[in-house]
C-alpha cells in the first residue's frame, strides 16, 4: 500500500540507514540528545551533499545544544529526516516512493487553531482533485519547557461511530469511543447521525485541554461506491474518502521530536474493501455482501466470506478508478515495493519488513512479496515515526 504506513489498519499502538544510536536513557522532553543529533547529520552528510560541512555543522548544532537543549533542522534536514523516516518504516508495502515525498514545514504553527487549519489545507494539497499527492506537515517541534502540538486523531479524515438505542453502531465501529469524546466535548452528531459522518480535529498543546475543529466538506474527497457488474452494490450507499493521512504518530529526527506531523500516501484498495469496511469492528459488511450475492452463509466452509471479500475489494477498486482517485492495488504495490528492496540492497541498506503487514490481506499467497523472508526492524532506528503519545 502506498499510504505511508498502511494508515487504514492503525489502531492506537505502533505502526512505524543505517543509524542505530539512540540514546539508552532518554533525556527529559524536548531535550536532544547529542549522540542522536550527530548521528543523523552524519548520515544527511553522507547521503546527500550540503554546501556546510560535517565538521561545521556539527559545531554549530553543538552549540544549539549547549545554549538551548536543542538545536533547528535545516530546511535540507527536515526534509531528508521525513523522508528517510518513510523510509525505515517497516510496516508500509510503499516505500519505493519514499523520495518523492513533499514536505510542508509548518514548524512556526503550534496553536490549536492553527493547526487544525494547516490539517485542512494539507487535506487539500494532498487531494489535488484525485491525484493524490504523499505529503507531509511538520508542525513544532517539542522544545525544553515548551512542548509542541498533539493531533489526539488518529487520521485527519476518520468516520463516527454512534451507539443505538438497540445496542448497534451506526458507521465506523472503532471510533464509537472517540465519538462520544467529541459529543462531550460539544460536538452535535448528525440528525439522523449518518454512516460516514466525518469527526471533528481534536488538537491540543501541553497540558492545556484538548480544541476541537471541524472539518470542512469540501476538503474532503469521498468516492461513492459501486461495482462493474453488480448493479445493486451502489444501493448499498457505500462510500470512503480518498486521503489517508496517519496525525497522531510524532516524527523523531537527529533527536527531535515533532508530535504533531500528519502524513499521507494513498490508499491500496485492499485497506478499504479487505480491512474498513470488512472487519468485525468497523464495518462488518460481508454478510450483508453475502446475503445480497446469494451466498450460503450457513457455514463457514462455503467460503461465502472470501468470495464476498473479492467483490468487495473489486468494488473499491472500479470505484476509485472511476473517479479518477489515485489508488494502488496489492499484486502491483507487492512488484513495486520488491523493486524498493532492490534498491535498498543495492545502496548498501538493509530494508528490514514486517511480513505480516507488507503481506496484503486478501490473495496474499498470489504475490510475491509472500515467498520471502524481510531483515528484521530494530525499533531503535532513526529517523523514525513513532508510536503515538499516551
Amino acid at each position: 500500500m502506498t499510504a505511508l504506513v498502511d494508515p487504514d489498519t492503525v489502531v492506537p499502538a505502533p505502526r512505524t540507514c543505517p543509524v542505530s544510536h539512540a540514546p539508552t536513557t532518554a533525556p527529559p522532553r524536548g531535550e536532544v540528545d547529542r549522540a542522536a543529533a550527530e548521528a543523523f547529520l552524519v548520515q544527511f552528510h553522507s547521503e546527500t551533499t550540503p554546501a556546510q560541512t560535517l565538521a561545521a555543522r556539527l559545531a554549530e548544532v553543538d552549540r544549539e545544544i549547549e545554549a538551548g537543549g536543542t538545536y533547528v533542522h535545516t530546511l535540507d534536514e527536515l526534509r531528508f529526516g521525513a523522508r528517510v523516516a518513510w523510509r525505515n518504516a517497516a510496516r508500509c508495502i510503499g516505500r519505493l516512493y519514499w523520495n518523492s515525498l513533499h514536505v510542508r514545514d509548518r514548524r512556526t504553527v503550534a496553536a490549536p487553531g492553527e493547526v487544525a487549519a494547516e490539517c485542512v489545507e494539507h487535506l487539500r494539497v494532498a487531494t489535488r482533485g484525485g491525484r493524490i499527492r504523499s505529503a507531509i506537515t511538520i508542525f513544532a517541534p517539542d522544545r525544553p519547557g515548551d512542548p509542541g502540538p498533539v493531533i489526539h486523531n488518529d487520521q485527519l479524515v476518520r468516520y463516527a461511530g454512534h451507539r443505538t438505542a438497540s445496542g448497534h453502531v451506526r458507521g465506523d465501529g472503532r471510533y464509537v469511543d472517540f465519538t462520544d469524546r467529541v459529543v462531550g466535548m460539544g460536538w452535535q452528531r448528525p440528525d439522523p447521525p449518518g454512516r460516514f459522518d466525518v469527526l471533528p480535529l481534536v488538537v491540543s498543546r501541553g497540558d492545556a485541554a484538548p480544541e476541537m475543529y471541524d472539518v470542512p466538506p469540501d476538503a474532503v474527497l469521498e468516492v461513492p461506491l459501486s461495482h462493474p457488474d453488480l448493479p445493486w452494490f451502489a444501493e448499498l450507499r457505500l462510500r470512503w474518502h480518498a486521503v489517508p493521512a496517519i496525525s497522531n504518530m510524532p516524527l523523531e529526527i537527529g533527536g527531535i521530536t515533532y508530535p504533531a506531523a500528519p502524513f499521507n500516501g494513498w490508499y491500496m484498495g485492499t485497506e478499504i474493501g479487505a480491512r474498513n469496511l470488512a472487519d468485525a469492528d468497523r464495518y462488518d459488511l460481508l454478510p450483508v455482501i453475502g446475503r445480497r450475492l446469494g451466498l450460503d452463509t450457513s457455514s463457514e466452509r462455503t467460503m461465502w466470506r472470501d468470495r464476498a471479500l473479492v467483490e468487495m475489494v473489486r468494488a473499491v477498486q472500479h470505484s476509485f478508478d472511476a473517479a479518477g482517485v489515485t489508488m494502488a492495488d496489492h499484486h502491483s504495490e507487492s512488484q513495486r515495493f520488491l523493486t524498493h528492496v532492490e534498491r535498498e540492497e543495492s545502496a548498501g541498506r538493509s530494508c528490514p519488513a514486517d511480513w505480516s503487514w507488507i503481506v496484503p490481506p486478501v490473495s496474499g499467497g498470489l504475490t510475491p512479496v509472500y515467498h520471502r523472508y524481510y531483515a528484521e526492524p530494530d525499533p531503535a532506528t532513526r529517523p523514525a515515526y513513532l508510536p503515538p503519545q499516551a
